[in-house]
């Protein structure tokens, strides 16, 4: 700790320094000297608060793996289990009904609808493309993805394929024609598009083969702009808007009958900025980085140069697009995604920040206080000055009510008004979703979002009931009921606190970036179902599924669902184990095989490169999303069947070793890659499969403990050699 600086008792990396001082702090009414004493009051305020939290979740976990070691699966009594769960102060009194009281919320919270991203923000390539994601060509994504068949005339060959523009063209007018039908005919017959001046109002007219006609609703055209030969015009539906661009001197336009050379959409309304399960920050220096990129985000710097094609590009934030209204008064439409920033949750501690004890912080509370100061600089983001923090993994209620502490600390600290920040509660642990009423009443001020997560739900189910049994197969888990049960209290207990145009529902994550099709086939389930938004993996996904938000009015099916029984706590704690001898042994060799290699695939990255998420090929070579959450339900599987002697630990490291050439023939054409099989020794091996043997003892099951501890050793030997 010799080249810590001293910093109002704690005892600060300077890289941590330097930021705040240098970067983060010059321009705001925040003196340095203000921070630092703030920033300990909270330390010393939170950080034992903080620790008595986490040991509280040890001792509960403790008493219900007794329970299940006594009585075995819940099913075997369900009642008990659930009155014992009482008696331990995991279930909670639920409240009376109430309806959250957040305001100063932003339009895309309260009243819009449509996808939303999540993005490692330590990417300053990725978080600027999220971050401009706000609009998408749908041609672009209908004629780049398996939306439109690949085969024979369809193929995507190296040029131009004119067949497969033809049907983007034409899909498009499907589009159209659903979200923007007019009085006669179809998009696909359209000859003109044009904006005709009546007075001081402006009219949209549109003349097809059959002759002239209109919009069935006047009310969509919302604005125009460009000029005649190349313009642009506006429509609106379900408070989103969606741009024709005229253009027939491009290759697209002239293949149009009315030189329609692209469908711009709204996509994604919102973006997290992550700093949690999709990054791999591990000590100051990738903290910084973190920060400085949502610092960046904030004021409008950040940019990112780097080769595409042959050429040197240099992205930033798009600006705001510019049109007139029917009045010929300026329309002005935000360019960007609004942006959310998630923090770390409650468990893990930074060495960046060491306090008087000379111990490590909790991470949790230095992502509060620096995210927040990096929010302040806002000129882009929030139209109401809110800064809104999603924090994921906390158990219960008496968690969430600690986070909103944390930021009212902060925002006395940094001398915001109190409720500036806004929480997004994550419900992907079981304390907070089956007392999730609980949750959402203890951040009624400052609540803007809850939304479920189906892998770090099932993860923390397995890891909560690991003496129970053996789990079942992860395919076989998704069906189950108790997961349906958990996607529908989300929805319904929100609806119930008055969230409905006031606050998102959300739903987790489409993990197939090349399967658009299915995609599109599926996740219509989330809006149905009364979610606000949903995750999506890329800006091309979010430019599709924001086709969804058009087809279903999500207010309409949330009124259908308020009244809607809520599954009660039996069925949301009734996950079956796997019936003894139910297995072959080839069949639990290919689910290990399968755990082994998901595992593996991810860690290695991780481990080796610092990647918190990327696309990873599973054991099919079939491109799955991966980041810890998947990375926990994988590795409590495999822990889950050791524990229950469905495999062996020998069984176990043979599977990991033949799973190792797989995943270095897989990555075969990274550079920077190096191969486990060749060194079972390795930091990147061992950690995988440390996941599996510990991960029993692991705290809720996170991969974090192991995973930080590992990359540490990695960029410890990296700075030696260099």
């Amino acid at each position: 700790m010799s080249d810590y600086l001293m910093k109002a008792g704690l005892s600060v990396h300077p890289l941590l320094v330097d930021f705040v001082e240098k970067e983060a702090l010059p321009g705001l009414p925040v003196t340095a000297e203000q921070f630092w004493d703030g920033f300990a009051a909270l330390v010393a305020e939170h950080g034992p608060t903080n620790a008595a939290l986490l040991a509280k979740r040890d001792d509960l976990q403790g008493k219900i793996d007794d329970w299940h070691r006594r009585y075995g699966p819940v099913v075997n009594n369900p009642q008990g289990y659930e009155f014992f769960l009482r008696d331990i102060g995991y279930l909670v009194a639920e409240p009376a009904d109430f309806v959250i009281e957040t305001t100063g919320l932003d339009a895309e919270i309260t009243a819009l609808c449509g996808p939303q991203l999540v993005v490692p923000v330590n990417n300053a390539r990725y978080a600027l493309n999220a971050a401009n994601a706000r609009w998408g060509s749908l041609y672009d994504a209908f004629y780049g993805t398996d939306v439109i068949s690949r085969e024979g005339d369809l193929a995507v060959g190296k040029g131009f394929n004119a067949a497969r523009g033809q049907a983007v063209v034409a899909k498009a007018a499907e589009f159209l024609d659903a979200a923007f039908p007019l009085e006669t005919g179809s998009h696909r017959d359209v000859t003109f598009y044009h904006v005709e001046k009546d007075g001081e109002r402006r009219h949209f007219v549109v003349d097809t083969s059959a002759g002239r006609t209109r919009l069935k609703d006047a009310e969509a055209f919302a604005g125009y702009g460009g000029t005649e030969d190349k313009g642009e015009i506006v429509l609106r539906h379900h408070g989103l808007h969606v741009v024709l661009v005229i253009d027939p001197s491009s290759a697209i336009g002239a293949m149009h009958k009315a030189g329609l050379s692209d469908v711009i959409v709204e996509a994604a309304l919102t973006t997290i900025q992550d700093c949690e399960d999709s990054v791999a920050a591990v000590d100051a220096e990738d903290k910084v980085g973190v920060y400085r990129n949502w610092l960046g985000l904030m004021n409008g710097t950040l940019a990112d140069t780097f080769e595409k094609s042959g050429k040197t590009v240099t992205r930033t934030l798009k600006a705001d697009r510019t049109y007139k209204d029917v009045d010929g008064k300026p329309l002005v439409l935000k360019g960007r995604s609004l942006l959310l920033v998630r923090n770390v949750g409650h468990l893990m501690t930074t060495d960046a920040v060491r306090d008087a004890a000379g111990k490590p912080i909790g991470e949790g509370l230095m992502d509060a206080a620096v995210t927040v100061l990096c929010a302040m600089h806002d000129k882009l983001n929030s139209r109401t000055g809110a800064v809104y923090i999603v924090k994921p993994k906390m158990h219960g209620p008496e968690e969430v009510a600690f986070a909103c502490a944390i930021f009212a600390s902060v925002e006395k600290m940094l001398g915001l008004k109190p409720l500036t920040v806004k929480i997004g509660i994550m419900d992907e642990e079981r304390r907070t979703s089956a007392n999730l009423k609980a949750a959402i009443h203890a951040a009624r001020e400052r609540v803007f979002f809850i939304n479920t997560g189906f892998l770090d739900r099932t993860g923390d189910e397995i890891h909560t009931s690991m003496e129970a049994g053996p789990v079942l197969r992860k395919d076989e888990i998704k069906s189950e009921r108790w997961i349906q049960a958990y996607e529908d209290r989300n929805v319904l207990i929100g609806l119930a606190c008055g969230l409905s145009g006031r606050a998102q529902i959300g739903k987790g994550m489409w993990a197939r970036p090349d399967d658009m099709a299915a995609m599109m086939s599926a996740k219509i389930g989330h809006p149905n179902a009364g979610a606000n938004t949903a995750w999506v993996p890329s800006p091309t996904a979010a430019t599709l599924h924001a086709l969804h938000y058009h087809q279903v009015d999500v207010f309409e099916a949330q009124q259908r669902r308020h009244n809607e029984a809520t599954p009660v706590l039996a069925e949301l704690f009734s996950m079956p184990i796997q019936v003894p001898f139910s297995l072959s042994r080839d069949e639990i060799t290919r689910e290990l095989e399968n755990n082994a290699q998901g595992i593996l695939g991810y860690v290695v990255r991780w481990v080796q490169q610092g990647i918190g998420c990327s696309k990873v090929p599973d054991i099919n070579d079939v491109g799955l999303m991966e980041d810890r959450a998947t990375c926990r339900i994988s590795s409590q599987a495999v822990a889950n069947w050791l524990r229950h002697g469905l495999v062996s630990k020998d069984e176990v490291i043979a599977t990991f070793e033949r799973m190792a050439s797989v995943v270095d023939a897989q990555n075969a054409g990274d550079p920077l890659y190096r191969s486990m099989a060749e060194n079972f020794q390795s930091v990147a091996f061992n950690a995988a499969l440390d996941l599996a043997l510990r991960g029993a003892d692991q705290p809720a099951g996170y991969t974090e403990p192991i995973l930080h501890e590992r990359r540490r050793m990695v960029k410890a030997r990296e700075a030696a050699r260099s």
